[in-house]
């Protein structure tokens, strides 16, 4: 009977844990997959590099949410996979961990050729250029994972894609090179976006300050969009460190592990993938009031219905 208390006293904090994160996953994946269908009927969006580079922060945080959310429904029950589908999951994962963070660096460089070099932006903005850029967004993201597997390939024994484990990409780290390899190339290429967030973000306060009117105006909201930009860049770099503010507290009690993976998950998972909404989806006047009017229109053709 103690037993049966001690289990329940267990599974409820779970539970909880479960129908909170659905509750805040449904609601971003609602907002992302509205803000998503505005961006494909609006034409006017389809040859602007910034709603591009947008539509694709969108697309990747929501297939990001989906799937980690699978992953900690999994961990929360306790769930077993083999590890050859592990690798397939963790895989795509681990791309779209790095694409955000790539795409807002790449936004954060075309607010900079808006408003410093205004003359090239059509040329160096172009659709076919942007179509370009994602290629490579794609392939800079995508280092970090062949790293990281490519390491764990050496590793491990052909027996071991056959064992039944809770899918994470902690069971690919056999030794602890692995893990300063894997912490050394995202700190690496964090720096490097940094560095290209601060500098672009100095060049346009430099304008800023020459210039006036329209083009003040302009100027100050894209300051506000670089440091929002390196606000949502900041959540993503902790997130860096979560694994081994999560290892220490392994040693001390899985319990108290477990909430703090929880946490670590909500606020720099999901934390910074509701931020793009707001950058772009509610400051962005344009984009503002083609969103209002489709969910308008949306609700009153239901009404008529």
């Amino acid at each position: 009977m103690a037993a049966n208390n001690s289990l329940a006293g267990d599974f409820l904090p779970r539970k909880v844990k479960l129908i909170i994160t659905q509750i805040l996953v449904m609601i971003f994946l609602c907002i992302n997959l509205l803000l998503i269908m505005t961006f494909f009927k609006k034409e006017c969006f389809h040859t602007s590099a910034r709603y591009i580079l947008f539509a694709l922060t969108l697309l990747s945080d929501s297939f990001l949410l989906f799937m980690s959310d699978i992953l900690v429904i999994w961990a929360i029950f306790h769930l077993t996979i083999q590890v050859w589908l592990c690798v397939i999951i963790c895989a795509v994962l681990l791309l779209y961990v790095t694409v955000t963070p790539v795409t807002l660096t790449v936004m954060t460089l075309e607010c900079y050729v808006a408003i410093c070099m205004p003359l090239r932006h059509g040329e160096l903005c172009s659709t076919r250029s942007t179509m370009h850029c994602i290629l490579i967004i794609h392939g800079l993201s995508s280092v970090p994972c062949i790293v990281i597997l490519s390491a764990f390939f050496v590793s491990a024994s052909l027996s071991f894609y056959k064992k039944y484990q809770i899918c994470s990409v902690e069971i690919f780290i056999f030794h602890t090179w692995q893990d300063h390899l894997r912490s050394a190339l995202y700190q690496f290429q964090f720096l490097i976006m940094c560095i290209i967030i601060v500098f672009c973000y100095v060049k346009i306060m430099k304008v800023a300050k020459a210039a006036s009117g329209e083009n003040k105006k302009s100027t100050k909201k894209g300051l506000r969009t670089v440091l929002l930009h390196g606000f949502q860049l900041l959540l993503c770099l902790i997130q860096l460190w979560c694994p081994f503010i999560e290892a220490a507290v392994f040693k001390i009690s899985f319990s108290l592990f477990e909430d703090v993976r929880y946490f670590n998950y909500i606020m720099f998972y999901l934390a910074p993938r509701c931020l793009s909404p707001l950058i772009y989806g509610l400051r962005d006047e344009v984009f503002f009031h083609a969103l209002k009017h489709y969910a308008s229109f949306g609700l009153h053709k239901r009404d008529i219905i």
